[in-house]
């Protein structure tokens, strides 16, 4: 089967990029399932594949990722008469506007999220369904504006990676200092919300903008999905609303549990602080709030939250945060230009191949899963 990620990053089998990339076989599958999916003819769609891709391409060239861009505009002109004058007049004036309101209506989400994903509102998601779009294939237009996000940076990434070289042996680590970590007095202990520059480390509601499934009336594939997504997606909205396209959901959880949990590699709390960086870059609270949460259980301590919540470009507490972060940000914000000179911090604090691939897998998902949060709908607080 080809892998776009490979083609496209000119990896080749048995080189130290290749390797690296492959030692993390369900990250790779599981993405090239979802591209396949979004971007291909399987789906029952309004949306149609043609419509897709010069979406994808769009959002390709406005991030910046012009390798992306290119495959993508080349597949959808592959595609002939089923490329509409309105379509081809995207892929030959960039940034155009087309004079079709629910086309427009679709360029306008894409254009918006492909760099600031926070700038969206939720007038900018009810005007695509009020063009006539059915409810579901807005969720697959908003899963394919996050993958999309999602697959430019993890490409621009292993591109940099593979520019970089590989190493045969882990570098050293830098020295570590010895003395017992003291928690700043200026923060609450860890397990007590943490609340700063509007972003907080307590536990959120997230409430739909769309109508979510009723679980009660969901078909057996809707079913199934919510079953193994989360323990309590039937309950949560943000579940309710992607299993309406329950194939793209089962194989982004794939992918997510793949990246986020997997043995080795970076440890479980640094992949944290990679997804808390990309959350507080795009202003997703609710993201930052999670994953926040999440290091604070498995690092006992929140110092570089407070940071990220402060200011996140002067934000870690040693060397590899601030590395990781650092990387996170310049993934997050300008992928086109993301390169070798962004990784050697990391290899430089002693990051191992694979290290680094889990940190580029975490901040790019992140750009996939921020989008989702920010975009289809808002983060409810419990408590005041």
């Amino acid at each position: 089967m080809t892998d776009t990620i490979d083609r496209l990053a000119g990896l080749e089998q048995g080189s130290p990029t290749f390797t690296t990339r492959h030692e993390r076989e369900k990250v790779a599958l599981a993405t090239q399932a979802c591209e396949d999916l979004l971007l291909g003819n399987q789906l029952d769609s309004a949306l149609t594949q043609a419509e897709r891709l010069v979406l994808a391409a769009e959002q390709a060239r406005v991030s910046g990722v012009s390798t992306l861009e290119a495959e993508y505009r080349s597949r959808a002109k592959a595609l002939g008469q089923a490329i509409t004058p309105e379509l081809r007049a995207i892929l030959d004036q960039p940034g155009t506007q087309t004079g079709n309101a629910r086309l427009d209506a679709m360029l306008h989400f894409v254009r918006t999220l492909a760099l600031n994903p926070a700038q969206s509102d939720q007038a900018a998601l009810l005007a695509i369904p009020a063009t006539g779009l059915s409810l579901n294939d807005t969720v697959l237009l908003a899963q394919l504006i996050g993958f999309v996000a999602y697959q430019a940076r993890l490409l621009a990434g292993v591109k940099a990676m593979a520019e970089l070289g590989g190493v045969t042996e882990a570098p050293a680590a830098l020295p570590v200092d010895a003395a017992p970590f003291v928690h700043p007095a200026n923060l609450p202990p860890p397990g007590e919300p943490l609340r700063r520059n509007g972003f907080t480390s307590e536990t959120l509601d997230w409430k739909a903008w769309l109508q979510v499934l009723d679980p009660g009336t969901a078909t057996p594939e809707q079913q199934h999905v919510l079953e193994v997504s989360h323990p309590k997606a039937k309950s949560m909205d943000f579940y309710l609303l992607l299993a309406r396209q329950p194939q793209v959901l089962l194989e982004r959880s794939q992918a997510f549990n793949a990246i986020m949990y997997a043995p080795g590699g970076l440890s479980r709390a640094e992949r944290e602080v990679a997804a808390t960086a990309v959350s507080r870059s795009n202003g997703c609270v609710y993201c930052a709030s999670v994953h926040a949460q999440r290091f604070e259980q498995l690092a006992k301590r929140n110092d570089v939250m407070a940071q990220l919540f402060d200011e996140p470009d002067t934000a870690g507490t040693n060397a590899r945060e601030r590395a990781i972060i650092q990387a996170s940000l310049t993934l997050t914000r300008a992928p086109g230009s993301f390169g070798p000179q962004q990784l050697q911090p990391l290899r430089d604090a002693g990051l191992s191949d694979l290290e680094i691939l889990d940190m580029l897998h975490s901040a790019a998902l992140f750009g996939w899963a921020n989008r989702l949060m920010l975009n289809l709908g808002v983060e409810i607080y419990a408590t005041l």
